[in-house]
């Protein structure tokens, strides 16, 4: 078993995990990511190719010695693991994912790659965990190049979940404050698994393996994995329906004899009556809306400093970016001219 742990975290992260599956009598491994569990600094200097390729040096390592290796993933682990399992999927027996991260679409996370060039790093959310006293595994702060590189690796595995069919256990919090459930959403429904097993935590927060449901972690986890070794769970099933679908296929007829069809009367068609569109030239914007834009766009900016730089130059909080955003999108729209109505002859109404 190759496990992976999250974003600025570190092995500790998901010890108990491992060490549950351990007790059990599988091997398991959990590297320590480049960048990771030393200094957020360290981190700025890492970037995601970095962190997979650590992932699938270790990922080799584990094939030498095993016929068979499942890979687990907390957080972006998640990703980097269905990374892996998209380039290497048949050499992967099953993927495990507990609160798996492939986006995040909060605005302020859009601000990221320009904020990197101004300030190295933000303060972190912290431990988000409903047990007490949970250890220290992760850094205090987040770093911004670290994070947007972080973006880049989303991307990339968005773009490739189709090519995921790894048998797939995914459990997800329903009260996870740093890596929103929907992210789970976005994995079940674009990967090509046939067998996807949900697991939710009720009890826990983002770091399920440090917290109430570690149980319902481990005891999911086993079960799943012995499932695909003793074959309840089998990836052939793809191949069935593959073969299924191919069959279908070569039963379509693509006679092709009659001599014209209804893609051959449309292009008689004259081209008179052809429908000739209705674009139009983007409006010119007036003095007024350009000077709305800056409320618009600097806003936002001003309202992300005081949250996060602790930037308050008025002493009001984000308040004064709130309603110059607000301002700005009410002036810009206000100064739109209402289109004017033609008759059929061209003539203004």
């Amino acid at each position: 078993m190759l496990m992976i742990h999250g974003f600025t975290g570190s092995p500790v992260s998901v010890r108990p995990w491992a060490e549950a599956l351990h007790k059990n009598g599988f091997t398991v491994y959990v590297p320590r990511l480049p960048g990771h569990a030393r200094t957020w600094q360290q981190m700025n200097k890492t970037d995601w190719k970095d962190w997979y390729s650590e992932v699938d040096k270790a990922f080799s390592k584990l094939k030498e010695n095993h016929d068979r290796v499942f890979v687990a993933g907390f957080s972006m682990g998640g990703a980097l693991a269905l990374r892996l399992a998209a380039l290497r999927n048949k050499e992967i027996s099953g993927l495990l994912l507990a609160n798996p991260a492939v986006h995040d679409d909060r605005f302020v996370m859009k601000l990221v790659p320009i904020l990197k060039y101004f300030i190295p790093s933000v303060g972190g959310r912290g431990t988000d965990v409903a047990a007490p006293n949970p250890p220290k595994h992760s850094y205090g702060r987040t770093p911004l190049h670290a994070l947007h590189s972080l973006q880049k690796l989303w991307r990339d595995v968005r773009g490739r979940l189709h090519e995921v069919d790894t048998p797939l256990m995914i459990g997800y919090s329903i009260n996870d404050h740093v890596v929103d459930p929907k992210n789970s959403e976005t994995v079940i429904d674009n990967v090509s698994s046939v067998d996807i097993r949900e697991v939710i935590f009720e009890n826990s927060f983002h770091n399920v393996a440090l917290d109430h449901d570690l149980d319902v972690l481990a005891q999911e986890s086993i079960k799943f994995i012995q499932d695909v070794l003793t074959g309840t769970i089998d990836r052939d099933e793809r191949d069935l329906i593959d073969a299924e679908f191919e069959s279908i296929v070569a039963g379509l007829s693509l006679d092709t004899s009659a001599p014209n069809t209804y893609l051959d009367e449309l292009d008689a068609l004259d081209v008179v009556d052809a429908y000739q569109g209705d674009n139009k030239p983007l409006p010119r914007l007036t003095q007024i809306q350009r000077a709305a834009l800056i409320g618009v766009v600097g806003g936002p900016m001003y309202a992300a400093a005081v949250q996060f730089l602790n930037f308050d130059l008025l002493g009001l909080g984000p308040w004064p970016g709130a309603i110059a955003l607000a301002i700005g999108v009410l002036t810009f729209f206000w100064q739109m001219k209402p289109e004017t109505d033609l008759d059929d002859d061209g003539v203004a109404l």
